[in-house]
């Protein structure tokens, strides 16, 4: 069977299509994962974010096994003024208000000062474990969608196991610049922080069966991902002739 898929060209588009949206789904997942891990010590940072792009990996592919499990996760559990609740629904609904304290606690310690605190101080938020666990709770909330995506565009598990090593692959090798881009850039840091709650709004929504074309979100997060890269551009700029003009004094 291996050997006809790597024969067969629909396979390998198939493939292409669902390493390109793997990935995509997975810039939420890189963001929230660049933030978690700010919280240790620098010299762990690298290692927490390979762990737990390989949590994702694993996340996804056990999702992605238990297929028969998927097909029932949309049928309705309960109902609440009509409206249908499945375990999808409450997946999503939990993952998204994680999402939205995490990311509302982190702002408000950027705001008053949280990050200048001493760094000589236990700080739980900082204990490696919490961080592991927080990053596998708030996989299984992104793995989700993107898995039931998969399925739907796919019937081969071999070749959508294949997309999500790919796509998981390319991760790694973006982690950790990214990371320390996020780290030394609060202006950058406080951007995907409210991606984060962005992320975390539409997944509430769409929880309840309010759901935000995709297209629309990945064009804000664009359109804001420009202008943040022109005020960082304007800065440099200024911060070059400022060092030029003390250089002629």
């Amino acid at each position: 069977m291996l050997l006809e898929l790597l024969a067969d060209p629909n396979a390998w588009v198939t493939l292409f299509m669902l390493t390109a949206l793997e990935i995509v789904l997975g810039i939420d997942n890189l963001v929230f994962l660049s933030i978690a891990v700010s919280k240790l010590p620098e010299h762990r940072r690298p290692f927490a974010r390979r762990l737990g792009l390989a949590v994702a990996c694993l996340t996804r592919i056990a999702l992605l096994v238990s297929l028969a499990f998927l097909a029932h996760m949309e049928k309705d559990l309960f109902h609440v003024a009509g409206l249908g609740i499945s375990i999808r629904d409450l997946v999503l609904i939990i993952g998204g208000l994680f999402l939205l304290v995490k990311g509302l606690m982190e702002i408000r310690e950027m705001v008053t000062g949280g990050e200048d605190a001493d760094p000589s101080t236990p700080r739980t938020t900082g204990v490696f474990a919490l961080v592991i666990l927080q990053i596998a709770m708030i996989d299984i909330v992104f793995s989700l969608d993107s898995v039931i995506t998969a399925v739907g565009i796919a019937d081969q598990i071999p070749v959508m196991v294949a997309a999500i090593l790919l796509a998981v692959g390319v991760m790694l090798l973006a982690a950790n610049p990214l990371g320390r881009f996020i780290d030394a850039n609060p202006t950058v840091k406080m951007l995907a922080l409210a991606f984060i709650l962005m992320v975390g709004l539409v997944l509430v929504l769409d929880g309840v069966d309010v759901h935000v074309p995709k297209p629309y979100i990945y064009v804000a997060m664009a359109f804001s991902i420009l202008v943040e890269g022109l005020n960082l551009m304007m800065r440099r700029r200024a911060k070059a002739n400022a060092v030029a003009g003390a250089g002629d004094w």
